[in-house]
């Protein structure tokens, strides 16, 4: 006899308990939020004895809540392996502000007690921070923009090296090599014989991001899709059960404020040189995807294929046409008589269906610039205003570890707390309200750091020279607000970007079809390097005495964007299950003559 059925959330497996079994809507477990994966064996075999889910199953009072598919051994060394990137990437990108801003401690005895003038160190010194380059807040706000631009606009060369010739292993295995010798690069530019020549050292370090970045473009598109690969689960499945990155930022704030940059740098290599074993390991024990030539191409000559009697100079009247429910199943080959289809149409009517859950996707990612102009604060202007609030001696770099944390903490409050209890209570939180409450938060965030900039001029000896206030030794004399008034900031942005960042990767796993998985992922990251043009254009407003506006223009432009974003997708939600159960479909990249394949209709 069935129990009473619980509610259901946005993650993709649900499940209604009976008596004596419990059943369960089952898909790949990395589309959305991660539910209790102790109620499932490891024996596991997906598709012995699954059911394709009803309707009443997806939805309703009786709908099932979603479970995990069992994870592969396989993918825990691959997030180990995507692990030691993130612990690279952050634990070096932390310390560019410093690195850029402030300029080597004086030299002996004129110098801080405990700095070191030949390393950056800063010593133990209450308000002395480390530094090398000494070019100011504005180059290294413009440093750290450039960086954000290099590395999300190069995901969309590598997802397309992946897709057209390399495969996804072989790409994320040649960017782990790009991404050491980049490393390598950074750690030469703090020796010190190096970091006491400042053009020399400046030089240096920028061959070294640039080199960096080449590894990061192709490492990111690819590396969840290989996690995905390895896990055999597509759609939602009914299934009867027998029973119901911060270690490294705080090491290398630390390791650069007491020994220098070039241990700071070092560190993250180190770490990262364990890779390549483990991906040597995986060569022959990863489930691989061939690459199967780019489908780009083909996707867009399906939405051309569309337009051709859709266009307008009208913007009303084209946008009525485009929405006028039968957009796509234009392009779809069994609608089309076979003398009629063009030659690069060699696919069938399910990855059609699969393109347009694909653009979907891509069309929610275009507001993601607004919040991460926001969230990008928190490595650029925020780390130059803890510079000049009172540390009391801890790194001024080390307080936006808050953000990590606060991930810790509140990621499992909210799966194992928030979310079910909404569940329970019949709210359906799905993926288009989180992300508009994500962008809600961050803005909220910035109207905390505007607030405090605001006080930071109020009760700075210097008023609005509060960036470069030097005592006699050099050291920075502050305002009297300790540091950690900040933390308001960084717990908002983290909060957000759990109801923002990770939904909106995770709606890119379950959205993208399986040969466009690197696209749709390189499209995500893209629009951090849009966020990060615009912020260049900003880039004066991080000059006193307007960081106060700074962060009160982008609190504007994030709640906006939040506001248009859930009125233009509100009514996506209502095809969230269907769009996550579509059939599979299949696409050729040959364009040869009798290569078509499956131009009938859409296979169930």
């Amino acid at each position: 006899m069935a129990a009473q059925a619980t509610g259901r959330d946005s993650s993709s497996l649900v499940i209604r308990d009976v008596e004596p079994a419990n059943t369960t809507l089952q898909s790949n477990p990395v589309c959305n939020e991660v539910a209790d994966k102790s109620i499932i064996p490891e024996s596991y075999n997906l598709d012995v004895g699954d059911e394709d889910p009803t309707r009443d199953e997806l939805h309703g009072p009786n709908a099932l809540r979603r479970v995990s598919a069992p994870i592969p051994w396989a993918v825990y060394t691959i997030a180990f392996v995507e692990l030691c990137e993130r612990f690279s990437y952050h634990g070096t990108h932390v310390l560019y502000s410093n690195f850029v801003n402030h300029a080597l401690p004086l030299p002996a005895p004129n110098g801080p007690p405990g700095s070191n003038h030949a390393t950056g160190a800063g010593g133990p010194s209450s308000q002395d921070f480390s530094g090398a380059l000494g070019k100011g807040v504005e180059t290294a706000n413009a440093i750290n923009t450039f960086n954000t631009l290099w590395c999300y606009c190069l995901p969309l060369v590598g997802a397309w090296i992946a897709d057209e010739y390399w495969g996804r292993y072989k790409t994320i295995s040649w960017s782990i090599v790009a991404a050491i010798l980049g490393h390598i690069i950074l750690v030469i530019s703090a020796i010190p014989p190096v970091i006491m020549n400042t053009d020399a050292s400046f030089a240096v370090f920028i061959l070294g991001v640039i080199i960096m970045g080449l590894g990061t473009g192709g490492f990111k598109p690819n590396i969840s899709a290989l996690v995905v690969e390895q896990i055999p689960a597509v759609n939602l499945k009914v299934r009867t059960l027998k029973s119901g990155a911060l270690v490294g930022q705080i090491g290398m704030v630390y390791a650069e404020k007491y020994i220098g940059f070039w241990l700071a740098f070092l560190l993250p290599t180190l770490m990262f040189l364990t890779t390549p074993p483990i991906m040597w390991w995986g060569r022959k024990r990863y489930r691989q995807s061939p690459p199967a030539g780019s489908v780009t191409y083909k996707a867009i000559m399906t939405i051309l294929f569309c337009m051709r009697d859709r266009w307008h100079f009208n913007p009303y009247i084209m946008w009525k046409r485009t929405h006028d429910g039968t957009f796509w199943d234009t392009a779809k080959p069994s609608n089309i008589e076979p003398q009629s289809r063009p030659r690069w149409m060699t696919f069938d009517d399910a990855w059609v269906d699969e393109v347009h859950r694909g653009f979907a996707a891509c069309a929610v990612f275009c507001y993601f610039p607004f919040y991460w102009l926001a969230y990008n604060q928190l490595t650029n202007n925020l780390n130059a205003q803890a510079s000049t609030m009172t540390v009391k001696g801890v790194p001024n770099d080390i307080v936006n570890n808050l953000d990590p944390l606060a991930l810790i903490i509140f990621v499992p409050i909210c799966d194992k707390l928030l979310y079910p209890v909404l569940r329970k209570m019949g709210l359906q939180f799905t993926a288009i309200k989180k992300i508009a409450l994500g962008f809600w938060l961050a803005s909220l965030s910035m109207i905390w750091a505007a607030i405090v900039q605001s006080y930071i001029y109020l009760t700075s000896p210097c008023g609005f020279g509060a960036n470069t206030c030097p005592n006699d030794d050099g050291s920075v004399h502050p305002c009297h607000i300790l540091v950690w008034a900040q933390t308001g900031s960084y717990v908002l942005v983290a909060v957000s970007e759990i109801f923002a960042v990770i939904t909106s990767m995770e709606y890119a796993y379950s959205k993208a079809p399986r040969n466009m998985r690197s696209l749709v992922q390189a499209m995500n990251m893209f629009t951090n390097a849009v966020s990060a043009a615009i912020a260049e254009t900003l880039i004066p407003l991080s000059r006193a005495p307007l960081l106060a506006w700074n962060y009160g223009i982008f609190a504007i432009l994030t709640f906006v964007g939040g506001a248009v974003f859930i009125v233009q997708f509100w009514g996506l939600d209502k095809e969230e299950d269907e769009l996550n159960n579509l059939p599979e479909g299949h696409v050729q990249a040959s364009e040869s003559p009798g290569d078509h394949v499956g131009v009938g209709p859409s296979r169930g």
